[in-house]
């Protein structure tokens, strides 16, 4: 009974974590939410193999990124379109709808500038952010030497940059704003 518990409060407490680890890799939620469900599956089935050597939290995503890892390298994946839109995985908070179109759109945007990246950088700049993640943690979950997980870090952070950019312009603005300066408002 110990093991189901144990399972249960990390579907609980990090379930929806694993969900979104699972759709950066994929981009699709129906994937995404079966891999999900796969990687709870693994995890009751090798739970007695977790030595207590990290934090549980380390050992999961691990766990959860190499099956990802694993599906992108398989038949399946390889044969099926690979599609969606992570704003669904999005939280809404209450706001007026000119500061949630804003939001939105910022969003897309930023979603979109991030699947543009390999999933090399990905994967760092996931766990990073949004995980919350320290480096060494994310050194552990990707089998990565610490220099190697700093290095792709900021490697992603100036991909990511550089993507940014060039869909604002180069001057910093937007493209909406710089047609609007070139046409004289």
């Amino acid at each position: 009974m110990h093991k189901e518990k144990a399972i249960g409060d990390l579907m609980e407490q990090y379930g929806t974590a694993v969900l979104h680890l699972a759709y950066s890799y994929v981009r699709n939620r129906q994937t995404a939410e079966d891999l999900a469900q796969e990687i709870f599956i693994k995890c009751y089935q090798k739970y007695d193999t977790f030595q207590g050597n990290s934090q549980i939290q380390t050992w999961l995503f691990r766990v959860a990124s190499n099956h990802c890892k694993d599906y992108l390298k398989s038949w399946h994946h390889r044969k099926v379109s690979v599609s969606g839109y992570i704003s669904s995985l999005l939280s809404n908070h209450q706001a007026s709808p000119e500061t949630e179109l804003i939001k939105s759109v910022e969003n897309q945007e930023l979603t979109q500038a991030l699947f543009q990246l390999p999933v090399k950088y990905r994967e760092i700049l996931f766990l990073f952010y949004f995980q919350e993640c320290s480096l060494k943690e994310i050194a552990e979950i990707s089998s990565l030497n610490l220099n190697t997980v700093k290095s792709r870090l900021s490697r992603a952070k100036s991909l990511l940059k550089e993507i940014l950019e060039e869909r604002s312009g180069d001057d910093g603005r937007t493209v909406e704003e710089t047609k609007t300066r070139n046409a004289g408002g």
